[in-house]
């Protein structure tokens, strides 16, 4: 009766192998990141606000991302239970996410987001910070 033994290197190697042909990269929700478009906003019962989702490995716009939570309220101002609805427009470019809210009052504004990006397992989220000005 004969048996065979592999050596530890061939098994290190057929190891090696296998998971370079099965590893997969994934990206991870940090990889994103949320940015306003502009950081003022015209104060009012119909402000605009547009937030582009990035790709920081690329820092290329991230198109057809799902946005399912928003929050517009003045924490900034030390007022975070003063909140405001918001309400999604239609985008003017892909990767540019623009909302209609009102902005009742002057001051310091934070805005939260939270989106789903295609072909991505974790959530997205943002926190921005914008002036509402007269």
């Amino acid at each position: 009766m004969t048996t065979n033994y592999l050596s530890p290197s061939a098994i290190l190697g057929s190891v090696a192998i296998v998971l370079a042909a099965t590893t997969t990269s994934f990206a991870a929700a940090t990889d994103y990141e949320f940015q306003l478009v502009e950081t003022h906003v015209s104060q009012g019962p119909e402000a605009t606000v547009a937030a582009r989702l990035i790709d920081k490995r690329t820092e290329k716009p991230v198109p057809d991302a799902v946005i399912f939570t928003t929050r517009m309220d003045m924490a900034p101002e030390g007022m975070e239970a003063m909140t405001t609805p918001v309400e999604p427009l239609p985008s003017p470019e892909p990767g540019v996410y623009t909302f209609k809210t009102n902005l009742s009052m002057e001051g310091g504004w934070r805005f939260k987001l939270a989106a789903k990006v295609q072909g991505e397992t974790d959530t997205v989220q943002g926190e921005l910070v914008l002036q509402a000005t007269p």
